[in-house]
């Protein structure tokens, strides 16, 4: 067992949050944990890195145990560069690391041939804790993180002049490669796009120690975990399986526990008309019966003593929401013909074509960067394309939902004021509304500053409900939102009788409400019908087709690159790789001979000719970092 909890029990201001919850966690588990926004999943997290203790109950770990969690955004010294940064997740490794650095230092100048003998030994006993744990792949380690969470062009940047995201994705990568015997992950799929989401999944899959995860990526959680913990009204329930089989799993049970809930009510209803009765015949003989009294207080007792079953909630308070298509919108939505879009040098797409049909639900998917946002814009005449032209349909009516949610300078303007402004209703009528989207009371004078990003969803989505929109543009439509609110936009989608435009990486919701999906990848688009698995294939085949032959030259040296491709000092990425490899390879072989050998002389040697192969190595990570920023 890592970890496990008894009876913990935490409250913020004399509300529970956790009341009495207990579970265990052992070697190798994967766990998801879920539940609606305010069920305490990070507070539990927090409780289990140590940074919170719980009012009551017991946390215990493994002796031993290495935790490991990333709560916010990760502080480092302003000089590091990023490299650094995800080098300290290797701190043992680097100690070793300099003490044999020094030891070189000191061998190479040393002439007394004892003494020479002496760190030779040290040395050795230190190479081989370094090799014992993986410190010849550390930096290959650090490259994989880097490329899989797109940060592998900034390794040479200073950390600090990172965005929040980036940094973000920087303190991930120290944590995973740190390997933690705990790893807590906090919504880990915030500011990862597709490619390093699933580069994440591959991860965690392999990964040799117990994971928990909060997450309302329900594909992710499919992906990666292998046990549920569903915290629900402060209580936590375990089930087993990934987060499909939990959702089958817990609706067996509420049914079962509301059968059980049934039962217990109707043999309270017996046993209190039975207790009544007693009273009753009690009272009406003369004198009065004192056995039936008897009788009756031995059964009320009884029914005190009866552990009660709480009702079971079959389905939490929801949003009353349904959309419908204000009148039908020409056969011909939306049409774009040859669009380009530039900003400077950096060119986002060229001759993109898409055509927008009714009743179509078409999804822009893509990495992060790629210009799906500015498509969007485009597309709604918000934006200017350097080239092309888009022609919008007849009767077109269009809803559309910006990626940063109802952000403006009206930060102080209530929730009623903003439902208001864009739909011409009585107040009476906009707090009706209102409360069909759980903004209840007091709730409805929030100003919008104050409001969590599902909050502003449940806003938007209320007046898109009384717009008579016949098409709806969301940019990541499932931002911020907990995976019972998810299901609810899922479900209102689906029955939505217009035509639906998306920008999104859910892959859950992709599967869930789209039939189309247009590709955004090096400046192409390409369009796909089928499921997100169907399309992820085809997109991968059709890289293939379109790949520079130089991506190639490791497998097929006979082939020559393209004149074109970029170069540095004319060698192209792939010829820098495996010089690269053939260097790591001689600093490898060069490490086995310098603790074999005994010769003072030879050990001189060694050691120069690895320095001169180190500064070599430095040089040409230089330009293949350099060659990778200028093709992007």
């Amino acid at each position: 067992m890592i970890c496990s909890g008894k009876d913990i029990t935490i409250n913020f201001g004399g509300d529970p949050v956790l009341e009495k919850v207990t579970f265990e966690a052992y070697a190798g588990d994967r766990v998801g944990i879920v539940g609606r926004n305010g069920s305490g999943k990070t507070t539990l997290l927090s409780i289990l890195a140590g940074k919170e203790t719980p009012d009551h109950g017991q946390v215990h770990w493994k002796k031993g145990c290495r935790v490991g969690w990333l709560a916010q955004l990760p502080e480092f010294a302003e000089d590091m560069t990023v490299y650094e940064v995800m080098e300290t997740a290797f701190a043992e490794l680097n100690d070793i690391e300099q003490q044999m650095k020094r030891l070189e230092r000191e061998m190479s100048t040393a002439t007394d041939e004892k003494e020479l003998t002496r760190m030779a030994g040290e040395y050795g006993n230190l190479q081989e804790q370094f090799e014992r744990n993986g410190g010849y792949g550390k930096e290959a380690e650090i490259e994989g993180a880097a490329r899989g969470l797109q940060l592998y062009h900034l390794l040479k940047q200073p950390f600090q002049s990172l965005s929040g995201g980036e940094k973000t994705k920087a303190g991930l990568a120290v944590l995973l490669l740190g390997k933690p015997d705990l790893l807590l992950l906090d919504e880990p799929t915030n500011h990862l796009d597709l490619s390093a989401i699933e580069w994440l999944q591959a991860f965690l899959t392999d990964y040799p120690g117990t994971v928990l995860t909060v997450s309302h990526d329900r594909y992710f959680l499919d992906e990666t975990v292998t046990k549920v913990f569903d915290l629900e009204n402060g209580e936590l329930t375990v089930y087993h399986g990934n987060y499909s089989s939990f959702t089958e799993e817990k609706e067996k049970y509420l049914l079962l526990e509301f059968q059980k809930y049934e039962e217990q009510q109707k043999k309270i209803k017996k046993m209190k008309e039975a207790i009544k009765r007693l009273k009753e015949w009690a009272n009406q003989a003369n004198p009065p019966n004192e056995a039936l009294h008897k009788r009756a207080r031995n059964m009320e007792r009884a029914l005190e003593r009866m552990e009660k079953i709480d009702r079971p909630v079959l389905e939490n308070k929801r949003i009353g929401f349904a959309l419908d298509a204000g009148g039908r919108s020409g056969t011909d939505v939306l049409l774009a013909e040859g669009i380009s879009k530039s900003y400077g040098e950096k060119q986002l797409f060229e001759g993109v074509d898409l055509h927008l049909r009714f009743q179509e639900r078409l999804v822009l998917m893509g990495d992060n960067g790629s210009g799906k946002s500015t498509l969007l814009r485009i597309l709604l005449g918000q934006e200017t394309p350097d080239y092309g032209k888009v022609k919008t349909g007849s009767r077109v009516k269009i809803g559309y939902l910006a990626q940063h949610l109802l952000e403006s300078e009206e930060e102080n303007m209530s929730v009623l004021d903003a439902f208001r402004e864009e739909v011409a209703v009585t107040e009476g009528e906009a707090r009706h509304i209102l409360a069909r989207f759980l903004f209840y009371g007091y709730a409805v004078f929030k100003k919008l500053g104050q409001m969590s990003g599902g909050e502003r969803m449940r806003l938007r989505l209320a007046q898109f409900m009384h717009q008579d929109l016949n098409v709806l543009v969301l940019d990541e439509p499932t931002n911020h939102l907990d995976i019972e609110s998810l299901e609810v936009v899922e479900e209102a989608l689906s029955g939505y009788t217009g035509t639906i435009l998306a920008v999104s990486h859910d892959r859950y919701f992709i599967n869930k409400v789209f039939n189309r999906v247009a590709w955004l990848n090096d400046g192409r688009l390409h369009h796909f019908t089928g499921t997100y698995e169907e399309v992820k294939h085809r997109m991968k085949r059709e890289e293939s087709r379109i790949e520079p032959p130089e991506a190639h030259e490791a497998e097929k040296e006979e082939q020559k690159p393209l004149k074109n491709s970029r170069k540095i000092q004319g060698k192209t990425a792939a010829q820098l790789e495996t010089e690269l490899t053939e260097t790591e390879e001689r600093i490898e072989s060069l490490d086995r001979l310098l603790y074999e050998t005994g010769d003072p002389k030879e050990l001189e040697k060694l050691y120069r000719e690895k320095e001169q192969i180190g500064e070599k190595r430095e040089k040409l990570y230089d330009e293949l970092a350099m060659l990778e920023e200028e093709t992007g």
